[in-house]
Parts: structure tokens; C-alpha cells; sequence
């Protein structure tokens, strides 16, 4: 295949980011963009269109980050844009009640069955962080049980490491979390169901609630056995847990009922963000009514936020769930999905070194090990960061974006064509010959 690099003149970002980092902590806003984990100087975007974004420098790069997920329709949509500014127009904020908080709220509980009552929050930490309080409020109990290799935000609680054991309580992973906030969150592996059964036997009548990214997506792509999934939904119901999805990524692009609908699992309480902003600040929680009932004004577990259902997000996010209804958009992004795969897994069979495409739907990441593609964050390759980096770079240099991380996924949207994701595969042909 002909070399098909760019000349990449990065000086305008580099510029940017040392002016940066004078004014903001490692020159950004959220660690992963300033290029730590694959070195080199970040890009600094100055506008994105559709599958593409464009620099300060004006190098233009086919995007497969999208924001890191919530732009599944691509950048700029023209009618989440003319949703958004005719709500601004309106007005950006007003503290009160809104008909587009109660218009998004009846949409999110017609498509998803196991959503009776929702309340919306400005993030997807927020999402977590409200729904595990209200199960503890609900249940009277205090242990949290997670998964090692599952993102739930950076609530201090939910920054939690394995311990040494080999189920033990979680351990600070963040310096400022006291230990005493992590001492009712017990981590356990992905994946095994003897220790699920357990960790019920022994704790089950002081287990609040347990949450879980139903496809894990925030430290590779650890799609998870149908088994695992089952028994975890009857441990949970046998001893009165909630069971909570966190589907802040998974939620409408996986499918139009999220990893819910595609598992055939139906979990207690469910986060949400990311695509229901159509790209705003935006998140949402909820479940089984008599859980939601538990809430302020009506119960006592508090939940407030100035900023929650802004009028502005919310029309962001109806005008994303009408185009995704009225354009199929899971059969098209299944499609996309199953093009990548076809086309690009005979490229990796015949690398020199092992890969795997792993793969649900629009999300897809690669596997730079060998064997099976892992199912717990244990079983990642420590080398799958530096053979991370040469890809990455040598992508970016062909004018690909992907993220900036080996353990992050990427992910397909409605703007890209069947053409953008032959130039990928192509790309990696490219560099994995």
C-alpha cells in the first residue's frame, strides 16, 4: 500500500498548549487530553464538522473519538444545533420547571421499559453518584459492591482500587480520597461468577447496591459472558440489592434500549449521559418508580442541582433521539460496525504481531494481545500501551484521530460513511504491514 502520511504542523497547538498549561493544571481541563499516556503535543481543536474536526494549526482529522462517545450523530448536526440555539434564545438557564425536561423525561421512559421515572443531573458522575445514594437511602444498607476495569465517575466513593485480596475493600486510587470513604465499596472481578456467589453468601444482607458498565468501556472493551450477567441479576434480586447499569456510555448507542436491551437484562436503577445531551452537560438517572419515590420532595434522599434539565441540553437531546429514531440509526451503525469488522479482520490475522478487533455495535477497540480479547482489566497486557503508541501516532499522521489511550474505545457515528471506515482499515493496514 502507497505511504499515505501527512506533513502534521503542529506548532499553533503547541503554542496553545504551553500557553495552557500557565492557566490550567497539565495545560487541560481532563487528564487524558494532554497526550500522557502516548506523548507528543495534543492537537488543540478549533472547529468539527460532521466526522471530521480541524485544528489551530488547520489540519483536519476523521474522527473516531467523538467527544468520547455522546456525538453519535456526528459534530454539528444541524438540527441538534438549530435545537440549541433557538433554546438559547429562549434562555440559557432558569432554575424552574421547563416542558423540555418533561418532554426528554416521557421520551427516555417510552424507549426504555426499565425506566418508569428518570431525573436529569448535569453529568454522568453526578448520574452515579445520586443513583448509588439512592439505593442506599432505599435499602437501609451501606455496602457498594463494583468492578475492577468499571468507570463510574469521579465521585470520591467510586475511585476505588482492588485491594491485595482477592476480594477485599477498595483501597483510595486517587490521592485526597480518604480511606474512610472507600471502606463500604467492595471491588470484585469481572467475569467470575464463584466469587459473585461468594461474596453473596457471606455479604448479600449488607449489600445496598451493585453497580456495573453492562459492557465495559472505560478500560478496554471487556464484553462480558451472558452467564456473568444472569447471575448477577439474580444474586442481586435474591437478596434485595439494586441492581444498577451504568450505561452512561452504552445507553442508545449499543441500541435503542442500550445494553439493557441488547443483554435482556433488566436492572433496578440505570445512569445516563452522554448521548442524551446531544453533546451538552448532561446526565440523568432512574428506574422502578417506587425507587425514584425515595427521592426529594417526595422521600428522604436528597438530590438537587441548579442546572439539572437545562432547557438548552434538553432540546440538545430531543432533537439527537428524533434523528436517531427517524434515520434507524442502529441498523446504520450496525452496519458501519460489521464493515469495520469484515474489512479490517484479515488485516489482523495477518499482522506480525497479535490483534484483535473487539467490537458491540459502534464501539470498538483493539486488543494488542494475544490470545482471547480480555474480559477483566487484570488480564490486559502491560505492552498493550507502548504498541498503543505507535498506532496512535501513526494514524494521527494519516490524519485519523483516535484516543489518545490505549484502553480507551472508539466509536462510530452517523456522520461517518462505509468510505471513512475503509480509509481507517486501510490506515491500519498500513501499519500494522
Amino acid at each position: 500500500m502507497s505511504d499515505t502520511r501527512l506533513d502534521l504542523d503542529l506548532t499553533r497547538s503547541a503554542e496553545w498548549f504551553e500557553r495552557a498549561k500557565r492557566v490550567l493544571p497539565g495545560g487541560v481541563s481532563s487528564p487524558v487530553r494532554a497526550f500522557g499516556a502516548v506523548g507528543g503535543v495534543p492537537p488543540v481543536i478549533r472547529e468539527a464538522r460532521g466526522a471530521h474536526t480541524t485544528d489551530v494549526d488547520g489540519n483536519t482529522y476523521l474522527d473516531f473519538v467523538g467527544s468520547w462517545g455522546p456525538l453519535i450523530l456526528g459534530h454539528a448536526h444541524p438540527d441538534v444545533v438549530r435545537a440549541i440555539t433557538e433554546a438559547a434564545a429562549r434562555g440559557t438557564t432558569y432554575g424552574a420547571p421547563t416542558p423540555g425536561e418533561v418532554q426528554l423525561a416521557e421520551r427516555l421512559t417510552g424507549m426504555l421499559p426499565h425506566l418508569e421515572q428518570v431525573r436529569f443531573v448535569s453529568s454522568g458522575t453526578e448520574a452515579t453518584m445520586s443513583a448509588i445514594r439512592l439505593a442506599r437511602g432505599a435499602t437501609r444498607r451501606e455496602l457498594l459492591v463494583k468492578f475492577a476495569g468499571c468507570y463510574h465517575g469521579h465521585a470520591d466513593h467510586l475511585l476505588v482500587a482492588a485491594g491485595s485480596g482477592l476480594v477485599t475493600f477498595g483501597k483510595p486510587s486517587s490521592a485526597g480520597v480518604p480511606a474512610a470513604f472507600t471502606e463500604k465499596t467492595l471491588v470484585l472481578d469481572l467475569d467470575d461468577e464463584a466469587q459473585l456467589e461468594r461474596v453473596f453468601a457471606e455479604r448479600g444482607h449488607e449489600i445496598a447496591a451493585v453497580i456495573v458498565e453492562p459492557i465495559p468501556a472505560n478500560n478496554g472493551l471487556l464484553v462480558q459472558r451472558p452467564e456473568w450477567h444472569a447471575r448477577l441479576r439474580e444474586l442481586t434480586a435474591q437478596h434485595g440489592a439494586v441492581l444498577i447499569f451504568d450505561e452512561v456510555i452504552n445507553g442508545f448507542r449499543v441500541a435503542a434500549g442500550g445494553a439493557a436491551e441488547l443483554l435482556g437484562i433488566t436492572p433496578d436503577l440505570a445512569t445516563y449521559g452522554k448521548i442524551i445531551g446531544g453533546g451538552l452537560p448532561v446526565g440523568a438517572f432512574g428506574g422502578r418508580a417506587d425507587l425514584m419515590g425515595e427521592l426529594a420532595p417526595l422521600g428522604g434522599v436528597y438530590q438537587a442541582g441548579t442546572l439539572s434539565g437545562n432547557p438548552v441540553a434538553m432540546a440538545a437531546g430531543l432533537a439527537t433521539l428524533d434523528v436517531l429514531e427517524r434515520e434507524d440509526a442502529w441498523t446504520r451503525l450496525e452496519a458501519l460496525g460489521a464493515r469495520l469488522q469484515e474489512r479490517l479482520t484479515p488485516l489482523l490475522a495477518a499482522a506480525a504481531e497479535p490483534v484483535e478487533l473487539v467490537r458491540v455495535g459502534s464501539i470498538f477497540w483493539l486488543s494488542l494481545q494475544a490470545g482471547p480479547a480480555p474480559r477483566r482489566a487484570d488480564a490486559i497486557a502491560a505492552t498493550a500501551a507502548e504498541r498503543y503508541r505507535g498506532l496512535f501516532h501513526g494514524l494521527l499522521q494519516r490524519g485519523l484521530s483516535i484516543a489518545p489511550s490505549a484502553y480507551e474505545v472508539g466509536f462510530l457515528s452517523l456522520a461517518h460513511e462505509p468510505a471513512h471506515v475503509d480509509t481507517l482499515v486501510d490506515a491500519l493496514g498500513e501499519l500494522l504491514a
